[in-house]
């Protein structure tokens, strides 16, 4: 048990993980998998910054007695992967407007059953278009 303070953070990654994923594959709303989509990317940021951490390690800054120093290289690649996850959810979130816009809905459910709904009745339209198209053009004859 005395290994346990080590890997909680790698206990909190895999745990966040999971708890995204889960939100992902089971939610049908288009929002909620954002949000699911946000936890996964959590855990990643915790995992780098996790793993980036050296114990006894000190800001690599030159100073008397310092010998071990920290790489700061991933937490800058974090501070990059925030904002372009910003944007990402950003321009999820504006896609699921214009889809509730579009669909009045944003569970996925419902707009696979409008698409569907909306190809029947396209492809009976052409049918009979095609139909009708054929019968004038006989009468022409």
């Amino acid at each position: 048990m005395s290994d346990l303070p080590g890997i909680y953070n790698y206990l909190i990654v895999v745990f966040l993980m999971m708890a995204g994923f889960y939100v992902v594959i089971s939610q049908g709303n288009l929002v909620k998998k954002l949000v699911g989509l946000g936890l996964f990317q959590t855990s990643v940021f915790i995992l780098y910054i996790s793993m980036g951490n050296v114990i006894g390690g000190a800001a690599p800054i030159v100073a008397e007695g310092v010998t071990v120093y920290s790489s700061p290289l991933p937490h800058v690649l974090i501070l990059t992967a925030i904002v372009v996850g910003v944007a990402t959810t950003a321009v999820g979130l504006s896609l699921a407007v214009r889809i509730h816009e579009a669909y009045g809905t944003v569970e996925e459910d419902d707009i696979t059953a409008q698409d569907r709904a909306d190809d029947e009745t396209v492809g009976t339209s052409s049918t009979k278009d095609a139909a009708a198209n054929a019968t004038s053009t006989e009468d022409a004859r």
